[in-house]
């Protein structure tokens, strides 16, 4: 699922909210494919001449990769070499850190972005980080 919407706080400025998902033709790890599936979406539900405040992408109806989804569309499979692209890609980042590898889509280290999250109110993690949980004695 895809969403974007503009401020509700911003009253003076147009409003506009959308969203859309699609289902996949079958369940996938390739995250080239996952982004031009959200691509597409987004494609679809944005209008231009607003001013657009948060945007996001939400992954839905996932499933361990031991389960086998059957279809009838021969064509739709991963081949064997994306597969293995992608745990290479997992491999690295896992080793090296979260971000070392990712898809040219997602920018290129150290350009200048024409846009960035504001970050400046971020919570502390202790609700998803069991090493940030106070402790008392």
């Amino acid at each position: 699922m895809v969403f974007i919407r503009t401020s509700p706080f911003r009253k003076q400025d147009p409003q506009y909210s959308r969203s859309a998902s699609t289902p996949l033709p079958s369940p996938t790890s390739d995250s080239a494919h996952i982004t031009q599936a959200a691509n597409a979406i987004l494609k679809h539900i944005y209008r231009p001449g607003y001013k657009y405040a948060k945007a996001g992408v939400m992954l839905m109806d996932l499933q361990p990769a031991t389960r086998q989804q059957l279809t009838l569309d021969l064509d739709a499979d991963m081949p064997e070499n994306r597969i293995r692209l992608m745990q290479a890609m997992d491999e690295v980042n896992q080793r090296y850190g979260r971000g070392t590898l990712k898809l040219a889509s997602a920018g290129a280290p150290r350009t200048r972005k024409l846009w960035a999250m504001k970050q400046d109110r971020l919570s502390s993690g202790f609700t998803t980080d069991w090493e940030g949980l106070a402790v008392v004695n």
